[in-house]
């Protein structure tokens, strides 16, 4: 849905792209003022260096608790997010032309957003999720009826329940990232800031990042497996074979980074993902290759799969999306390779572990039993 274009305001220098991921993409970049709220954790910081190669100025808006190294260019302003409008003197100081907001969690959240930068920046650019979707809602069994058809497009309907995760795994997710609050909702968060009829968004709908610093390692269940010299890896046959979208954290970040420098992304969603969607184990397989493993992959009934390896939920319902938009409307394409992608995500995963409690379990015994 488009609720209004930006205003033309004076143009400013413009620059040479030949340093940026998208180089050979048709369009005319301004060297624009970006402000980045929440540009500090995983994302951020490849968004931030994105731009700064493709000679745009930066600021970003963060509470100065992570430990992350901006380039000696980019302004630094420290706050709580949460208490947005209290920061509202030093952020508008900046002049941002562009406002990317990458940790919004709640449509309050949202609804600040705007009132603050309304009459100041020309757009908005915000992070949401491919979990704004009824089909995430089916995997979870919170929505019933049939299964969503495939593939997911901007225009496939999205969830009608207000709970997008169940109440535990919401908990865990929220010690994994900060930022997310009681009322996390993607859903309202959009419908809360695109018909803003004076401050246009772009809406980004994320799917599932990896790459060095993956806060939730999905690497981690393979690689540690066969680092630590197991023949035989299991799954159930369910999630085996489903199928979600994914994204390289240096290829989403040159995405996000697309859509914020260009005024045609105005009032637009996007979804972003790899194409073609690989299966769990397809995965997996990639990942035994690029590790010269030999072993043997095992998929067993769900019922034969030992419990710390069963799925929960409707694995029938895959989610597999579709990013033609943004390739076709904005000319993305990814920079990095997916086998480069995969290579530099198990060399960070080698050597980082997940530090205190995990999503991951291992019980070998187990596995070796139902082997």
């Amino acid at each position: 849905m488009i609720c209004g274009w930006p205003t033309i305001h004076a143009l400013r220098k413009a620059v040479d792209l030949s340093e940026c991921p998208w180089e050979g993409i048709h369009f005319i970049s301004i060297s624009m003022r970006m402000l980045l709220i929440g540009g500090s954790g995983f994302i951020g910081p490849h968004v931030v260096r994105t731009l700064v190669d493709c000679r745009h100025e930066v600021a970003v808006f963060h509470r100065g608790k992570a430990s992350v190294s901006f380039p000696s260019e980019v302004r630094t302003i420290t706050g709580d997010r949460n208490r947005l409008s209290e920061y509202a003197t030093a952020l508008h100081r900046f002049e941002p032309d562009v406002v990317v907001d990458v940790i919004l969690s709640s449509a309050a959240q949202a609804r600040q957003l705007m009132d603050t930068f309304r009459g100041v920046a020309r757009r908005v650019v915000i992070l949401s999720s491919m979990d704004v979707y009824r089909a995430c809602g089916v995997l979870h069994g919170s929505e019933p009826g049939p299964l969503e058809p495939l593939p997911l497009t901007e225009n496939s309907r999205l969830r009608e329940k207000a709970q997008t995760y169940p109440p535990p795994v919401l908990k865990a997710l929220q010690g994994v990232f900060g930022w997310i609050d009681n009322e996390y909702d993607k859903v309202p968060v959009e419908r809360a800031v695109l018909c803003d009829p004076q401050l246009p968004t772009t809406v980004l709908r994320l799917p599932m990042v990896y790459g060095p610093g993956d806060p939730l390692h999905r690497f981690y269940p393979v690689v540690k497996r066969i680092t630590d010299g197991r023949q035989k890896i299991l799954f159930s046959d369910r999630s085996a074979a489903w199928r979600s979208p994914r994204g390289y954290v240096k290829n989403v970040a040159a995405a996000i980074a697309l859509a914020a420098v260009s005024d045609h992304a105005a009032g637009e969603i996007y979804n972003i993902a790899e194409e073609p969607a690989h299966s769990e184990l397809e995965w997996a397989q990639k990942i035994a290759a690029a590790m010269n493993w030999q072993g043997e992959f095992i998929t067993l009934p769900e019922n034969k799969t030992p419990a710390h390896l069963r799925t929960e939920g409707n694995a029938a319902q895959h989610w597999v999306a579709s990013s033609a938009k943004i390739r076709q409307h904005l000319g993305y394409r990814e920079p990095i390779a997916l086998e480069e992608a995969i290579q530099r995500t198990i060399a960070w995963q080698r050597d980082n572990q997940p530090a205190g409690a995990s999503f991951h379990q291992f019980d070998y015994v187990a596995e070796d039993a139902a082997a």
